[in-house]
């Protein structure tokens, strides 16, 4: 049975570090804390894959809104079933350095996650919800998540990905 480990985010260098790219961040982690393959871009699947025995890790090259298309290609190719998919994303109503992992739920508003409910009709897959929240919520919300983390946001951020590479961990 293989697992799919999908990271959201938006590509480019413009958007690394971003707080909207915490999922692809926390990938490269992964699979360099796991000695996993390197990632390689598929042009059919429009995402970075590291493809491993019973695992396949993905950075869709999509934008976060259109992340359900890439998805579906990666489910279709591999022959993974929704249920064996782990999402993991930002997500602007959890305290930062906070995690929430949820199992078949709808996107509380998150459109990287409506994308992929609509494309593989289903929203039976593991999220990974990774908080990026400050004291306050911002008002411009779109502007917010494509701004860098500042120090200390940064420290707390590295708990919440050391929490969730734990989990991976227990499930692979």
């Amino acid at each position: 049975m293989k697992t799919c480990i999908i990271g959201l985010g938006n590509p480019g260098d413009k958007y690394k570090g971003s707080r909207h790219n915490a999922g692809f961040d926390l990938l490269d982690i992964f699979v360099k804390n796991n000695s996993l393959k390197d990632f390689t871009f598929s042009k059919n699947i429009n995402a970075e894959i590291s493809e491993n025995q019973n695992i396949i890790i993905v950075k869709p090259h999509s934008f976060m809104n259109l992340s359900g298309i890439v998805v579906k290609k990666t489910i279709k190719k591999f022959g993974i079933k929704p249920e064996n998919i782990i999402v993991i994303h930002d997500d602007i109503d959890i305290e930062i350095g906070k995690i929430k992992i949820s199992k078949n739920r709808g996107s509380a508003g998150h459109k990287g996650i409506d994308s992929i409910i609509k494309e593989i009709g289903s929203k039976n897959f593991t999220r990974i919800r990774i908080g990026i929240l400050p004291n306050k919520k911002p008002t411009k919300v779109d502007d917010f998540v494509l701004k860098s983390f500042n120090p200390e946001e940064k420290e707390l951020l590295n708990n919440a990905y050391l929490k969730i590479l734990k989990e991976l961990n227990k499930w692979i």
